[in-house]
């Protein structure tokens, strides 16, 4: 911390505000990962259409946070970045599988006795993915609760 404890002190107030903002702004979007078993295309359209929308603003959301961690600690900024890429990285496999799902919506019916291994591969597929992209979140989160904790709480006080 090189800079002025007075100018550090109002930045990160200023990002907390924003990432305060942007957090109301994710919470209001709602998404879920749970997998529903809605064998209909529309279905599939609307929640890859909702989960971009999720996406984009836990991007920024998280694209905030680094700034933020960014400002006391370049070091845990720069781990966190890399955290990001790989969110970014599991959003896009979900989202390539919920397209899958789009293209063929009775792959997640699980009363479907006759389906194929493809189907079955491609459901556990998104299962697997969308719960790593959830796990992966909550680490992040608490991740930077922790940092929130050490670092910052002290500027803060």
């Amino acid at each position: 911390m090189s800079q002025d404890p007075e100018n550090i002190k109002k930045s990160v107030k200023e990002h907390s505000d924003k990432l305060a903002k942007l957090g109301r702004e994710l919470g209001e979007i709602q998404f879920s990962y749970k997998i529903e078993e809605k064998p209909t295309k529309e279905y599939w359209q609307q929640r890859i259409k909702n989960f971009k929308k999720y996406n984009e603003k836990g991007a920024e959301y998280y694209n905030q946070v680094y700034n933020m961690m960014n400002l006391v600690n370049k070091q845990e900024a720069q781990l966190f970045l890399l955290r990001i890429s790989k969110f970014r990285h599991l959003s896009k496999t979900v989202i390539e599988n919920m397209e899958k799902v789009s293209e063929n919506p009775s792959i997640v019916n699980s009363k479907d006795k006759q389906q194929s291994q493809w189907s079955r591969e491609i459901k556990n597929q998104l299962t697997e993915q969308s719960n790593k992209c959830l796990r992966h979140e909550m680490d992040m989160n608490s991740t930077f609760r922790e940092f929130y904790e050490k670092e910052l709480g002290k500027i803060l006080e």
